[in-house]
Order: structure tokens, then C-alpha cells, then sequence
């Protein structure tokens, strides 16, 4: 069941007379994660669900389709033909003036992005203003409450001790001199998962050589590369308990299969952990002191590091991602690359600090997430200071 309440309280903060949530063959799934509504079942005819700003909510359901929001509280309307479908949409939208969608300007946030353009048309055909539920969608899909974090924490635990327990595996089988691939690691890093109650959306990127030059790297069971002595070797590692409502711990280790690390990868590590810590510590004086910080200003923090060092154009992302029910959630993006993010950092929402430089031979990243509480902003785990020597 949505928060009917709070949504109305934020929308009238907003200045804004309503929520309009729309859906056609399951292509918004926020809309139904914010409504609450079961994933699956028939999708195939429009609908459209108004939480005004004052009001009880009303939902426009076709005819074939019709309880497919009778979970939700409101008065229903119902449409079969396309004169019926706009006939009821003015009913549905004649006090609304300025309504949010599931919309982008420009798609400057393609993340919230989810109504096509013909929609957005329909709706400001009938006198609507539509404007962008990017923010409101962060307050209601982005926030977490303490439950989550502690089950972020927990998670973290168990995600750092097999990162670490992967890198002595990894060491003892070239010490060994038995074959051991990057998707074999990857595998074995599930296993551990499975053991713990850990689950994840997609596998672990294990990485060494060239391959680490690519940040989204995929080993496969045919064709990836054997580990070796020597071998640059990235863990890019996210996962959360398996529980519902559960939020996703994220981090990326570098280590070196060799007992000292050639200077040229210190040297690239050495600005990757600058960059991150500039970020971090960015962050926690900014929110210290009261400031609104968006996620295009953190993005620069780092990027200006990284450029000043001569790497600009091997930092091919953006800085970070907001972390939540899924490892890429729904609140602000730390980016002025790939997009502009102009969404404000939330308190209680948790984003990743992964800066990186990737070479032609080799890539380096360094991954932390630091969750936002008030003005205070920490670093949930521990913070790689360089890259770990694995046959030392």
C-alpha cells in the first residue's frame, strides 16, 4: 500500500497538485514498486493512477483490465475505446494543473525516465503541466530506513570477508601453479554468497590483465582468462541478504598476484584513492555545514583529481551510483559526465564513491559507499589505502 499521506504532504512541499503514475505492459517499475503492486500478471491495456495533493486518489482502468488497481484505494473509472480513454482522463485530471510523471526533461535523468513522449503529450493535451517526479521519486523509492541499514551493514560484512577470502584463493592457486579462471573465482565468490545468504542481481566482475581496463567487465565460462603470477587483479563485488525489502552493499578491491607491486600501478592507484577521498571528505564538510549538495557537484570533485593528473579522458564514469533495493537504486547519481544529476543527496540514502582510470593494459578503480545521515556522511566499510601485495 502506498503512503498516501506522506506522498500528498511532499507533493504539497513541492508546490505540485498531483502524482500521476502511469503504466503500460509493465514498463514503469517504479510506479509499481512505489503503489506497491504485485510484478507480473496481465499488462496489456493502459492505466493511469492520480494521488492528488489534496483528496482521496482516483484510478482509469480499461474495461478488460479492470481490477488490475483494485489493491489501491480510490474511485475507479473505467474505459474501453480511445474517446472513453480521454473523456475520463479530463474527469480524472480537471483540478490538476501541474502534475508529475515518471519524466525527464530533455531526459536529462533517464534513470526516472519511464512515460513515453506520446503520454506526456496526451496529458498536457488536457491543460496539464508535467514536470519531472525525479525528486519525488527519490524520497519514496531511495530512503532508507534503519532496518535497511542495518541489513546494508550486515551484508557489507559478509561482501568484504569473501572479497578478501578471494584474493587468498586466488594467491594460492597461482602459488600452486593450478589453473584457476576469472570465471572460476567468480563462481566460487556466488558459492560463498549462497552459504551466507547473500544474493545479488548480476555476478561479480573478476577481472586481471587488460581485462581490468573494462569497467563492466563480464567473465564467461568459455574464454576467460587464466589467473597468474603477475596479474593485476580487480574484485568489483555487490550483494544483499537475502530477506525482503534488503539494500545492496558495493565495493570494488585491487590486488597484485607478485610480493611488490610494479610502481606503475601504485602510480594509478595512488590518484584513484586520492580521488576518493577528496569525494568522501567533500561530502562530510559540506553536509557539516548545512549545505544542499547535488550529485553533479560530487562527480567534479573527482574528475578535477583525476584530470588534474593528466587522466581525464581514462575516466570513462561517473563517480557513483545511489545504492538501494536494487545495486543501482533510484536516488541521486554522483555524475556530471553521463548525465547532469541535479538531484539533491538525500538523508538516509546511500551512494558508491568508485572513481577509476583504465588504461590501454590495465584499469584501476577504488569502491566505497558512504551512506548520508543528516549532516553526516560515513563510509560503511573499510577503505582500500593501496593495492594489496597477494604473494607477499
Amino acid at each position: 500500500m502506498p503512503q498516501i499521506e506522506a506522498i500528498q504532504n511532499e507533493l504539497r512541499a513541492q508546490g505540485l497538485d498531483g502524482w500521476l503514475f502511469y503504466d503500460f505492459h509493465h514498463r514503469d517499475p517504479i510506479a509499481a514498486h512505489i503503489l506497491g503492486l504485485e510484478s507480473g500478471g496481465l499488462g496489456t491495456r493502459r492505466w493511469f493512477y492520480l494521488i492528488p495533493a489534496r483528496g482521496n486518489p482516483q484510478k482509469l482502468v480499461h474495461r478488460i483490465e479492470s481490477r488490475a488497481l483494485d489493491a489501491l484505494p480510490g474511485a475507479k473509472l473505467v474505459y474501453a475505446g480511445l474517446d472513453e480513454l480521454r473523456r475520463n482522463l479530463t474527469r480524472l485530471l480537471r483540478r490538476v494543473k501541474k502534475v508529475a510523471m515518471q519524466y525527464s526533461p530533455r531526459n536529462a535523468i533517464p534513470y526516472v525516465s519511464m512515460v513515453d513522449a506520446g503520454t506526456v503529450e496526451l496529458v498536457r493535451a488536457h491543460g496539464c503541466k508535467v514536470l519531472t517526479s525525479a525528486d519525488l521519486v527519490q524520497k519514496f523509492e531511495a530512503c532508507w530506513s534503519a532496518e535497511q541499514y542495518r541489513a546494508h551493514l550486515t551484508a557489507g560484512r559478509v561482501i568484504d570477508r569473501v572479497a578478501q577470502e578471494a584474493f587468498l584463493h586466488a594467491a594460492q592457486h597461482v602459488r600452486e601453479k593450478s589453473r584457476l579462471t576469472e570465471y572460476d573465482l567468480q563462481q566460487w565468490i556466488l558459492a560463498e554468497f549462497r552459504a551466507a545468504g547473500v544474493v545479488t542481481e548480476e555476478p561479480p566482475i573478476v577481472a586481471v590483465g587488460a581485462h581490468t581496463a573494462d569497467p563492466h567487465y563480464e567473465p564467461l565460462a568459455a574464454g576467460s582468462s587464466a589467473i597468474r603470477a603477475g596479474d593485476l587483479l580487480l574484485l568489483d563485488i555487490w550483494g544483499k541478504l537475502n530477506r525482503p525489502g534488503s539494500v545492496y552493499y558495493d565495493v570494488t578491491w585491487v590486488g597484485y598476484l607478485g610480493k611488490k607491486v610494479p610502481a606503475e600501478y601504485a602510480k594509478i592507484f595512488s590518484v584513484v584513492s586520492e580521488a576518493r577521498d577528496r569525494v568522501i571528505a567533500f561530502v562530510q564538510k559540506s553536509l557539516a555545514a548545512g549545505r544542499v549538495l547535488q550529485g553533479w557537484q560530487v562527480d567534479r570533485i573527482a574528475r578535477d583529481v583525476i584530470g588534474n593528473a593528466g587522466y581525464a579522458k581514462y575516466f570513462v564514469h561517473r563517480t557513483g551510483h545511489n545504492i538501494g533495493q536494487q545495486v543501482h537504486g533510484n536516488g541521486a547519481n554522483m555524475d556530471s559526465l553521463e548525465t547532469h544529476d541535479s538531484r539533491q543527496i538525500l538523508s538516509q540514502t546511500c551512494f558508491s564513491v568508485e572513481p577509476g582510470i583504465y588504461l590501454q593494459k590495465f584499469g584501476v578503480r577504488s569502491e566505497v559507499n558512504v551512506y548520508v545521515d543528516g549532516q553526516e556522511a560515513r563510509v560503511t566499510g573499510p577503505v582500500q589505502t593501496g593495492i594489496l601485495p597477494l604473494l607477499a
